[in-house]
């Protein structure tokens, strides 16, 4: 016996919701990728801005330290010159020149290890810069 026309024609309307409903579900499948591509970009150009943050995170403690050491230095330097200040006004010279001696091998030494850690921070910097450029050729 030959199926009858209405078997037929719920049969086909059973195949247009199956295929509504793929082609819906084919449609949040793509919107899912999309977002989930836009989240990966996003994650990406956080991971980038956090260690930029990080990197000058460092660079900033750096320079708080370097500040202090330079702040004590000052006051080490200010110390001395008062003391040799006293020592003159007080008419003990030979202390003065002690102090004065001091002071001037500090200043030497104080200099040569600015003048090292100056190009010792120059060198690193031109290390970034080529390694920098390197990188995006």
């Amino acid at each position: 016996m030959a199926p009858r026309r209405t078997d037929n024609l719920e049969m086909e309307k059973k195949h247009l919701k199956v295929r509504a409903k793929v082609k819906q579900l084919k449609a949040e499948m793509r919107k899912i990728r999309e977002d989930q591509r836009c989240i990966r970009e996003e994650q990406i150009k956080l991971t980038t801005r956090f260690e930029e943050i990080e990197r000058q995170c460092h660079e900033l403690k750096q320079e708080v330290q370097m500040i202090a050491k330079q702040s004590a230095m000052t006051r080490l330097k200010m110390g001395v010159m008062l003391g040799i200040l006293k020592a003159r006004e007080g008419g003990d010279l030979v202390q003065a020149a002690t102090l004065t001696r001091f002071l001037g091998k500090q200043m030497q030494t104080w200099l040569k290890s600015k003048m090292k850690k100056m190009i010792h921070r120059h060198q690193m910097q031109w290390r970034i810069f080529s390694q920098l450029i390197n990188s995006h050729k």
